[in-house]
């Protein structure tokens, strides 16, 4: 899995996308409806308290079992898989996501990019002088003295400005979280279990490596707790049965060999349940997980993530005729849903005939409305599917669009160059096509 990176990091996400400047940067990203929809779900409450418009915060999910969570490129939250996992109900991780939005809502990552470029102008300037007093001295000493005071300032001027807008962003999330009605209890606990990770490990946490911790941070969240008439109050309805099913969901997902020893056959609980039947898929016990799946869709009928895992587990061992169904009625409850949409379009591509493909190509058309945080797989499967088709020229345009989401700038190249020779001049194509050659020129390599 890979590492986490520091907070402002992917800023470069407002300009280029999250998903791509995730991927530029080989940050895993994972997508799952179910786990996405339930974090902004419960987010929403503190969005609006932080005045910000729900729709318009994006949730992403980092595989990568550091616990960690982050923002970056304006108002997208990416959430590390093991925070998730680690956190120990839903108070925690709203605790941890409310301060992260206190970073969206407190406009922290410009911030953060003036500040970088104001510590290279200090560096920059240091070292000249530095140079020139060398000089002047005739003395080489003299100017590597020089630089390593700009060197100097510019590091503690960015320590300080991490400790206060960290602290700003506890104070902010403190906020949105009284006036959402959900107790801070979480944040406290949370913040004191990663202040004791990192005395035990001297190089700390994942968090306390990208949100240094200090007493003053914790005495300061401590005290909040404390006035707090929410003080050891329950969370809002649902959030803890959200949390559990996300939690066993990732755990069967990313550590089935645990799922036994976390979810014994004594708990019955539908939470144990799902981990047990996702951890038996991991595993390839497949018989068993289409049982244990089968078992879930009888207690919740219309649960469609219940289904969709069932689809797919059928559609990974190669049995796409009978996922279909198991998609279909899972877009009936989760209409225009991007991630059931991708597979149900792969059972038809599999069937090959031309009423099946333009179907197909209709649904990943309707996944692919904002290519910002489309999943490259949708442009390989139109390019598959329109060139099944005989449409040779958007068959090239989907594959350009996939090369370049993947970094492959050499074929990204070969077939936006392809696209304008086969599209129609001043087509909607041929003028995405024209962007994406500006694009493809412009990265290098």
């Amino acid at each position: 899995m890979g590492r986490v990176i520091r907070i402002l990091a992917l800023a470069v996400a407002a300009v280029v996308g999250p998903l791509a400047a995730a991927q530029a940067q080989r940050i895993p990203v994972v997508r799952d409806a179910e786990i996405e929809t339930s974090i902004h779900r419960m987010l929403t409450p503190i969005f609006r308290a932080a005045g910000l418009t729900p729709e318009a915060v994006s949730i992403f999910l980092v595989q990568d079992d550091g616990v960690n969570a982050f923002v970056a490129g304006g108002q997208n939250i990416f959430v590390n898989t093991g925070l998730i996992i680690e956190a120990r109900n839903a108070d925690e991780l709203m605790g941890v996501l409310a301060h992260e939005t206190g970073h969206i809502a407190g406009g922290h990552l410009v911030r953060g990019q003036e500040m970088m470029e104001r510590s290279k102008l200090i560096a920059t300037i240091g070292s000249l002088l530095g140079a020139a007093a060398g000089a002047a001295a005739g003395r080489g000493d003299a100017a590597m003295a020089g630089a390593f005071t700009a060197q100097d300032m510019v590091r503690q001027n960015m320590v300080n400005f991490t400790r206060g807008i960290e602290s700003s962003a506890d104070q902010a999330g403190l906020r949105f979280l009284a006036q959402a009605g959900i107790p801070a209890d979480g944040m406290l606990s949370f913040l004191k279990r990663m202040q004791d990770a990192e005395l035990a490990h001297p190089r700390g946490s994942d968090y306390s490596r990208t949100h240094p911790l200090t007493a003053d941070r914790i005495e300061a969240v401590q005290e909040a707790v404390d006035k707090s008439a929410l003080r050891g109050g329950p969370v809002p309805p649902g959030y803890d049965d959200q949390f559990a099913r996300m939690r066993a969901k990732l755990i069967g997902f990313t550590q089935p060999e645990t799922v036994g020893r976390v979810y014994p056959a004594s708990d019955t609980s539908l939470p144990a349940q799902y981990a047990r039947a996702i951890g038996a898929y991991r595993r390839n016990v497949f018989a068993d997980a289409l049982g244990q799946t089968d078992a879930l869709i009888k207690a919740e009928p219309r649960n469609p993530y219940f289904l969709e895992l069932r689809g797919q587990i059928l559609l990974e061992t190669g049995r796409l005729a009978e996922a279909r169904p198991y998609y279909e009625r899972a877009l009936a409850l989760l209409p225009g849903e991007p991630q059931l949409l991708i597979p149900l379009a792969q059972t038809k591509i599999d069937r090959g005939s031309d009423a099946e493909l333009r179907s197909a190509i209709r649904d990943l058309e309707r996944a692919s409305v904002d290519p910002e945080t489309t999943l490259p797989i949708v442009w390989r499967l139109l390019g598959t599917a329109y060139g099944k088709t005989g449409d040779m020229g958007k068959a090239s345009l989907a594959l350009a669009e996939d090369n370049l989401a993947r970094g492959d700038l050499p074929n990204a190249r070969a077939q936006v160059a392809r696209a304008l020779q086969l599209l129609p001049r001043g087509s909607p194509g041929w003028r995405r096509a024209q962007d994406l050659q500006r694009e493809a020129e412009d990265k290098p390599g």
